[in-house]
């Protein structure tokens, strides 16, 4: 009898191992106990396998004692045997190989390891063979340990990498570092490639950077140019190893081309890119490195070779046939809908209107954007497209309110005074990691547990200034304490310290601009805009907010146990979005939208903004996700905005709904629901709406069995629906025949 539950497939490896099957082999102790001693030994071996231990002394050193115990056995060669099978028997089961010897290349790296993340293991035992000249797209959903795999190879800490091999890594830009930003562009790149000045100003114009950029710091660049500056970095480092982490965020069509001849040009170098950008992926790469979970596998992922293109892997894997479509199956998005907007009564009436509108940058010798004429309603759906540099997110900094026209007084500048608006913008991790230590939920509980939006009232665009500061010290001002609209002018309540509130004053809006108030009354703003969306009545406990993340794809594992540092860049988009969404705006403006996201993610982002009710600005250099959405275009060119197409007409979902919040249920109402006590909630009970012979009752009888119904008054629900005395009323069986209590 065997006690041990051995690995079958190694215990038949083991016995294989045997020079001859006919007599099996019999142990000194007696024939009984032959079986035991094999299955620990395929037990021991099973542990020695799994640690890829494969060294022969070890096992015969581990494994011989054992084995000698049994009558007639050559133990090294049986060993031996055994040794090499087991290996083999593991490479193929990985089934990691795919043809990949056929287009031949110097072996780089043969490896196998395990990889995890704190305490989650991301892969597990499985092989990385990368080979010179080729160029690999590492691809897998949000969350599997993309990023990470490259941290790991770019910092040399997966076992048996090979220390003489030189690496570069172009990150994706979802770390946003204070310090490297502060760098000169220029002095920048010399300093990290040790190339000469020559070499760098040639790497730099032919990327189209300007001399001002070059002597400008790092943060001043946009996401793009930021991009482009680690692309010229890792061109004139010429590693053996480039690792490239969503080097298309934020680039224009003309320098995705540019970067997709440079990569496909190489051929001493190999390359390792993850990006969900698919048309990229295909004509860039000659390999596909797939992360993939199998039953043999158990819970954890391995990584799979497929040699050939994308759509090469898809025919071999028709599942993965979302890396083509911009569809999704089991994710969804649910976006809340916006609230009533003041004035507005339809889907098509206007909430933004630009005429006329010039905006310079300080110190600036011209306009960056000149006679700017654009309108916006609930039902725009609007693309703002353009090359890096041409002022887009100029446009938006403006139409979000951080900034102002610089012809105030001669253009029209309409944005509506409660819009509410979310922004998403290319650096909006920068605010998420500041709470790396902390839980999704626990940062938008901070966020929001005051009834606004405490991070944006915090930002550069709300802070008061100290001369504002001053200014509100010198005319006594204790606060503003509400907002109307009066003849057309919107005027807000002062109370000034040391006065009665009964003697508070209205005053206009222009009136307190002129005296420096600006940014107290932006506060005002926002603080108002939020108790309209019902925030100031939301509870912003851990539940009600892991109930958002579930609409948002993010799960509690990650929501309310994670923490944002274990997040990956996807994920991370998700959370950001989630908050951003929170306070349920009529305005969602999206800057770079699918960085990040993998293609099921942007599938239900496509879903969930094309039912959701509110206005949506996009700048998005990916056509496929925008034109998903967006049925009008503004082109941004030489300092003008053109419009294309026309966002229609929508169904009007921005309405006036009761403020309605949910209670959470503790234990004890949940026994009381379920009957445990009939004297303290009346959910048991059904509403009334006739009584017994079959008349509408009146508001005054709701009224009243309503407050019997919470109280389980039995008999006075009886009385009020005329239920005769040993009667059950059809529909209300709960209450009884009026005779048992």
């Amino acid at each position: 009898m065997v006690i041990l539950d051995p690995p079958l497939k190694l215990l038949k490896l083991l016995r294989e191992a045997f020079p001859s099957e006919a007599s099996a082999p019999a142990s000194d102790f007696g024939d009984g106990e032959s079986d035991e001693i094999l299955a620990y030994v395929a037990t021991l071996a099973s542990s020695l396998a799994e640690s890829q231990n494969f060294d022969s002394n070890v096992w015969v050193e581990s494994l011989g004692p054992y084995l000698s115990t049994l009558s007639e056995v050559d133990v090294e060669g049986v060993i031996g045997e055994f040794c090499s099978n087991v290996m083999s028997d593991m490479q193929r089961d990985d089934d990691s190989s795919d043809e990949e010897d056929e287009f031949g290349g110097e072996e780089l790296t043969n490896l196998r390891f395990s990889l995890a993340y704190g305490g989650k293991i991301l892969l597990h035992q499985t092989k990385l063979r990368l080979r010179r000249g080729h160029r690999y797209a590492l691809v897998g959903q949000n969350g599997v340990g993309k990023t990470t795999l490259m941290n790991a190879i770019n910092n040399g800490k997966l076992e048996g990498w090979p220390s003489e091999l030189r690496t570069e890594y172009v990150d994706s830009g979802s770390n946003v570092d204070p310090v490297h930003e502060a760098k000169i562009a220029f002095d920048h790149l010399m300093k990290v490639t040790d190339k000469s000045e020559e070499d760098c100003r040639a790497m730099l114009a032919k990327l189209k950077f300007t001399e001002v950029m070059m002597q400008g710091t790092i943060g001043e660049l946009s996401g793009g140019w930021q991009m482009k500056l680690r692309l010229a970095q890792a061109v004139l480092i010429n590693a053996d190893i480039l690792l490239m982490d969503e080097p298309t965020n934020h680039l224009d069509h003309k320098t995705v081309g540019w970067l997709e001849d440079y990569l496909t040009g190489l051929t001493e170098t190999t390359v390792l890119i993850v990006s969900h950008d698919t048309p990229f992926l295909e004509k860039v790469c000659s390999d596909v490195i797939h992360y993939e979970s199998r039953p043999q596998w158990g819970p954890h992922r391995k990584l799979v070779h497929y040699a050939g293109r994308m759509s090469a892997f898809v025919k071999k894997q028709p599942q993965a046939k979302h890396y083509f479509e911009l569809a999704t199956t089991d994710l969804k998005f649910v976006f809340p809908n916006p609230g009533r907007l003041e004035g507005i009564r339809t889907s098509t009436q206007r909430f933004l209107e630009m005429e006329g509108v010039n905006y310079r940058y300080p110190g600036a010798e011209k306009d960056t954007l000149n006679d700017i004429h654009l309108k916006m309603t609930l039902s725009s759906r609007v693309a703002l497209i353009g090359a890096n540099g041409a002022g887009k997110t100029t446009l938006v900094k403006m139409i979000v309110g951080d900034t102002q026209p610089s012809n105030s007084t001669d253009c029209r500048f309409f944005i509506h005074h409660n819009l509410r608006i979310a922004y998403v913008s290319q650096h909006a991790f920068y605010h998420v990691e500041q709470h790396i230590e902390d839980s999704p939920a626990a940062y938008i509980q901070w966020r929001f547990k005051d009834g606004y939006d405490k991070e944006k009232i915090e930002s550069e665009a709300y802070r008061i200034e100290p001369e504002e500061q001053q200014a509100i010290e010198d005319y006594n001002l204790e606060g503003i304490w509400s907002r109307r609209m009066r003849a057309g002018v919107l005027e807000y309540e002062i109370k000034k310290k040391h006065v009665r509130e009964k003697d508070n004053i209205y005053v206009s809006k222009d009136e307190l601009l002129a005296m420096g108030f600006k940014h107290l009354l932006r506060q005002t703003d926002e603080k108002i805009a939020s108790k309209e969306a019902g925030l100031d009545l939301r509870p912003c406990t851990t539940t009600e907010i892991q109930k958002h993340l579930d609409d948002f794809g993010l799960a509690q594992e990650f929501g309310t146990y994670g923490k944002v540092r274990g997040l990956s860049g996807g994920q991370k988009v998700k959370l950001v979005l989630a908050a951003a969404m929170w306070n349920c705006p009529h305005l969602l403006v999206l800057d770079e939208p699918t960085n990040y996201l993998d293609r099921e993610a942007l599938g239900a982002l496509s879903a969930a903004l094309n039912s959701w009710g509110g206005a949506v600005l996009m700048i998005s250099h990916n056509k496929e996700f925008y034109s998903s959405v967006c049925k009008e275009e503004w082109v941004c060119a030489n300092g003008k905005v053109s419009v294309k197409g026309d966002s229609g007409e929508r169904e009007m979902k921005a309405v006036a709904r009761k403020k309605v919040v949910k209670k959470e249920e503790t234990g004890d109402t949940k026994v009381e629901k379920a009957g445990g006590n009939t004297n303290s909630d009346g959910d048991k009970y059904k509403d009334a709406t006739t009584n017994f012979w079959g008349q509408t009752v009146s508001k005054k009888e709701a009224r009243q069995f309503d407050k019997a119904k919470k109280k389980g008054d039995v008999v006075l629900m009886r009385k009020i629906l005329q239920i005769p005395m040993n009667k059950i009323m059809p529909g209300m069986e709960e209450l009884g025949d009026g005779k048992t209590k």
